[in-house]
């Protein structure tokens, strides 16, 4: 797989035979009609579109059919994150990072080179690293790569299968009420709301549970251990919203706030860490724990 000096994958695309067109920008013109012509021109005159063997091509050029074609996105500007990521872990099976808060884990929107992915196949020269679970981009903490692409399988259906342990740990508002029911295990039916960004609880059978545990408090506010035992969307968030104590400084819950672009505010970092994760390796046997060196405040 090619990479630009960013470290940033680039897309492949089929020429097919049988068509014919004036030139290669008129094909990817024509073919990703959500990209404007203006964009194209800009990605060919700087080099971004090229052969498989990485040779640029111009956007003048001949369409050549029954051939593949390498591009790579560009972005005008993207919001810069200033927070870097530790590796913890390497070996020729996984890499375990330690993501800080802010920092999208594979490219969306408008991430492209500030995102936990590209940034460690710069820094490690690992073009095939794939992760093999997500974390918002909201939240820090652990995060594992696949390094190798035919092992890749086997470490994603760890957390298919939910054979992997999952802690996180949030900080919170403290709540009497609460308090004198932990540690408990709260388990309703989480389905996503009329808004794609949030989601709601619903009655019916539930499909999400979470063990809840006071780990220590400093009124107004507790710090909690949570073990997800299952994996929906936002589940951690949408669980203690649910019991009146939503996460600090979540822009989610219980009120969507409008969404940030460019001028983020650190100083508010979502007060939630994924703090432990183990299991038994599927190529190696070896049983796995590891954690975050993040520490709430």
């Amino acid at each position: 797989m090619k990479v630009n000096s960013e470290g940033v994958s680039a897309s492949r695309v089929y020429l097919p035979a049988g068509q014919t067109y004036p030139s290669l920008l008129d094909f990817f013109v024509s073919n990703f009609p959500h990209i404007n012509a203006s964009e194209w021109e800009s990605r060919f005159a700087e080099g971004l579109v090229m052969t498989q063997e990485g040779e640029a091509v111009a956007a003048s050029d001949t369409y050549p059919p029954n051939t593949h074609l390498l591009y790579f996105r560009r972005l005008a500007r993207e919001p810069e994150i200033p927070f870097e990521e530790q590796i913890l872990y390497q070996d020729e099976h996984i890499l375990v990072a330690d993501k800080p808060h802010f920092l999208p884990v594979t490219p969306s929107g408008l991430y492209l080179h500030q995102t936990l992915l590209n940034r460690l196949k710069k820094k490690t020269g690992i073009q095939t690293l794939s992760p093999i679970h997500r974390i918002d981009r909201d939240t820090a903490g652990l995060v594992i790569f696949s390094v190798n692409p035919k092992e890749r399988a086997q470490y994603q259906n760890l957390f298919r299968d939910r054979v992997v342990k999952k802690i996180y740990e949030a900080i919170a508002p403290y709540s009497e009420d609460l308090i004198n029911k932990l540690p408990m295990t709260y388990r309703s039916k989480v389905i996503e709301s009329e808004h794609f960004l949030q989601m709601t609880e619903v009655d019916g059978e539930a499909n999400a549970d979470t063990h809840i545990e006071l780990i220590e408090e400093n009124r107004p506010w507790a710090k909690y251990r949570l073990t997800p035992g299952s994996g929906k969307k936002h589940q951690l968030r949408c669980h203690l919203n649910a019991l009146g104590i939503p996460i600090r400084h979540d822009q989610i819950y219980p009120i969507l706030t409008p969404y940030q672009e460019y001028d983020l505010d650190f100083s508010r970092p979502l007060q939630l860490l994924a703090k432990e994760i183990s299991f038994k390796d599927p190529v190696t046997g070896y049983d796995r724990i590891f954690a975050s060196q993040r520490v709430l405040p």
